[in-house]
């Protein structure tokens, strides 16, 4: 079966959320497919965020699969424990470690999904013979550190390309975007191929961040020409 097809998947990124309220905060989306989870370190991006402790205490108040993006160095020191803490789906950077399908096998023999994301900025074609050996590409579409950015149109080439291997030899991984999707920008994105939409300001800065994940979903699936409505 090629790819996913089923629904599309919208991925509420607490990194938009009230920090001093994460669970309240998980509660306002229990609607959503995903929670994604930036863990950031300051020296792979420029920025600090959360780590282990806190996604296990995360972990304990909500029951939606917890997607964690490792925006960290040394993620083969590091990356098995969020699969061992419970999350669904444990992401590193291809640009962080030298042996992508070795972390990923560490991931998954702790219990969890394995994904790879790749920055905007690079190429995705040494990482398309090992796709096979991961469940998530996630490609950012904006620079990773901060939230709240643009949306970078120009990855959707590699939404494309991924998206023509996956369905040419009936891969079973999902594409995930990140960055600067919202409802203008969201339809582009599925049009290229993405079953994962992580969104952060246009969840928790709505009125209604629930509503906000069902209008999303839609509109997605009236896009995407392989995933239903």
């Amino acid at each position: 079966m090629p790819g996913n097809t089923g629904r599309p998947l919208i991925a509420p990124s607490i990194l938009s959320a009230d920090f001093a309220r994460l669970a309240d905060e998980a509660a306002a989306v229990v609607g959503a497919d995903w929670l994604h989870v930036d863990v950031m370190d300051n020296h792979f991006v420029p920025n600090l965020t959360i780590g282990l402790p806190v996604v296990e205490s995360l972990l304990a108040t909500t029951t939606i699969p917890m997607d964690c993006h490792l925006m960290i160095e040394d993620p083969d020191r590091w990356a098995p424990g969020y699969a061992e803490a419970g999350a669904y789906n444990v992401t590193f950077h291809a640009e962080a470690t030298d042996n992508p399908v070795g972390v990923a096998r560490d991931i998954r023999a702790a219990g969890a999904r394995a994904g790879i994301s790749v920055k905007p900025g690079t190429p995705l074609e040494p990482y398309l013979e090992i796709l096979p050996q991961f469940d998530t590409l996630l490609i950012m579409s904006v620079e990773p550190g901060f939230g709240g950015q643009s949306f970078i149109p120009e990855v959707l080439s590699k939404v494309r390309t991924a998206r023509k291997l996956i369905d040419a030899g009936e891969l079973t991984i999902l594409v995930e975007i990140d960055g600067g999707i919202n409802d203008d920008t969201i339809e582009r994105a599925a049009e290229a191929g993405v079953d994962c939409f992580v969104a952060g300001s246009a969840v928790y800065g709505a009125e209604d961040p629930e509503a906000a994940v069902e209008a999303l979903r839609r509109q997605a699936a009236a896009a995407s020409p392989h995933l239903r409505r």
